[in-house]
């Protein structure tokens, strides 16, 4: 089942996907429609049809979004350092992220690389979960791109000065619900910019997965239905290059998984 925020005539609606195209959910968005139902009552809930609707942001209001950094061996390895035993985690604000097709504006002068990554929604409470309960509670997977602000990420041991600029963290275009989705089989992530192929990697080579990445949050932080979990990025990132290569005005970053979809997002630097 694939389940979004869509733009419609009258505004954003929540909607899933049938045969026919897009059909409306009774929230305005898919953060409101989690907070109130599970993915399973989707197609029991579907409306009227929504000709015409465009995916947006599909999560506009996530309580949490907390991010998995150095979780696949080839990115671990292209920044010089060892196998992790535990997660390498940082967070984010709900205003960092933005929609499948984004613009994203930076100051000029940073230093901006991409990162795709698979996402993974969370569609119950889960506290101090166990790995079995962890994966129960996931609702879905979507696709993401940690654009990271590398010069100001490197300033201190700490990422998150790096990695929460507003408006920087494209996410989408759909949530696709676990029965359609086996990241442990594995599924290819991808990214390009300008058309031309930066990383592929594949999530059955993560070192953490998803139910063990949200079974592990969940021990300090309750996960609430909403949330945000982003797994990590495959090697290939531009700060690992030789020399380092990062983003240009103008220049287009695509990120891909298998199975959901890809979003794009323009950078733009002003003075």
């Amino acid at each position: 089942m694939r389940l979004a925020t869509v733009r419609t005539d009258s505004g954003p609606r929540a909607a899933v996907w049938r045969e026919d195209g897009w059909h409306a959910l009774p929230a305005p968005d898919l953060s409101a429609y989690l907070a109130a139902h599970t993915t399973a009552e989707a197609d029991g809930l579907a409306g009227d049809a929504l000709p015409g609707a465009v995916p947006l942001l599909p999560l506009p209001a996530p309580g949490k979004v907390i991010c998995c950094g150095l979780n696949y061996a080839d990115h671990i390895t292209e920044m010089g350092r060892e196998l992790p035993s535990h997660p390498t985690l940082f967070a984010k604000y709900a205003d960092t992220l933005v929609g499948p097709d984004a613009e994203i504006r930076l100051p000029d002068g940073l230093d901006v690389d991409w990162e795709a990554e698979l996402a993974v929604v969370v569609g119950t409470d889960i506290r101090n979960a166990g790995r079995e309960q962890a994966g129960a509670a996931i609702a879905g997977y979507t696709v993401a791109n940690d654009i990271s602000i590398r010069d100001w990420q490197n300033r201190t041991l700490q990422w998150f000065q790096g990695k929460a600029w507003d408006a920087s963290t494209p996410l989408g275009p759909v949530v696709v619900t676990p029965d359609e989705i086996d990241p442990v089989a594995g599924v290819e992530v991808t990214c390009r910019v300008n058309g031309v192929e930066r990383q592929r990697g594949n999530t059955k080579t993560l070192v953490f997965d998803s139910a063990a990445l949200l079974a592990y949050v969940s021990t300090f932080t309750v996960l609430r239905p909403g949330d945000v979990v982003l797994t990590g990025t495959p090697g290939g990132v531009g700060m690992g290059m030789t020399p380092p290569t990062y983003l240009a005005d103008g220049d287009l970053v695509e990120a891909e998984v298998t199975g959901i979809g890809s979003i794009a997002a323009t950078i733009r630097f002003s003075r």
